[in-house]
């Protein structure tokens, strides 16, 4: 199966927090996406790797993904190597995908910063002939995208391309939301953490908003990238 868009994020819930918009945007405007957890989230102060994967995948159905699957890496020691190299190497030719969205460069969780540079390097690997996989019995072709865009999430980073997404945020809010154990809930017997207060999630609606505002729109997403972006007309930038 070939998608537009591979989003690509360290543990469940990285996608819908850093760019829900963006994809239910892009679901809408006929665009097939897929997602890609890293890890099972195993870690996770709050619920269990099989509570994650049960939210994981009702969050999957309210975006409209056509796919989303779970590399099992082991959360929070997962690195950098060839062996994890190989199995994103393996994904990002199976799906073809012309965009990967994945982690932020540099932010609180260690998962984060890790898990961008690992996409970031598979995907330049993934264009080398002389690198073979396989799927299954199939010697797979070599496969490099277009752009690697990095979303952005704990961390306040200037963006360096921005995506309107007013008239998703509800529905990006909904499939947050889906992470009933992660996030705020009043009845919760669980133990707090920096995610699971009200505020934490007030700020994910108001972040879209301040950096709409500043891009003259109701509700924005903000990427950084690895290269210049290009654009063929000047008039092509609203």
């Amino acid at each position: 199966m070939k998608l537009d868009i591979l989003a690509i994020g360290a543990h469940p819930d990285d996608v819908e927090l850093g760019c829900g918009g963006t994809i239910a945007k892009e679901v809408s405007n006929g665009k097939k996406v897929g997602i890609i957890d890293l890890t099972r989230g195993e870690l996770g102060t709050r619920g269990t790797a099989e509570t994650r994967a049960i939210e994981a995948n009702n969050a999957a159905k309210i975006l409209g993904v056509a796919v989303r699957v779970n590399m099992g890496f082991a959360d929070g020691f997962f690195v950098n190597d060839k062996e994890h190299q190989l199995e994103i190497i393996k994904m990002i030719r199976r799906y073809q995908p012309d965009i990967v969205l994945c982690n932020a460069f540099d932010d609180r969780h260690i998962d984060h910063g890790k898990g961008s540079k690992l996409v970031s390097d598979a995907c330049f690997l993934s264009g080398l002939i002389k690198i073979e996989t396989n799927d299954g019995e199939k010697t797979q072709n070599p496969w490099r995208p277009k752009q690697v865009y990095h979303y952005i999430q704990w961390k306040n980073l200037e963006p360096d391309l921005t995506v309107d997404v007013s008239g998703f945020i509800d529905k990006k809010m909904a499939s947050v939301q889906a992470y009933k154990t992660q996030f705020y809930d009043g009845s919760s017997k669980e133990p707090e953490t920096p995610i699971s207060s009200k505020n934490f999630t007030d700020s994910i609606v108001y972040r879209a908003r301040d950096l709409g505002r500043l891009v003259n729109v109701e509700h924005a997403e903000g990427f950084t990238v690895e290269r210049h972006v290009v654009v063929d007309s000047l008039f092509d930038i609203k």
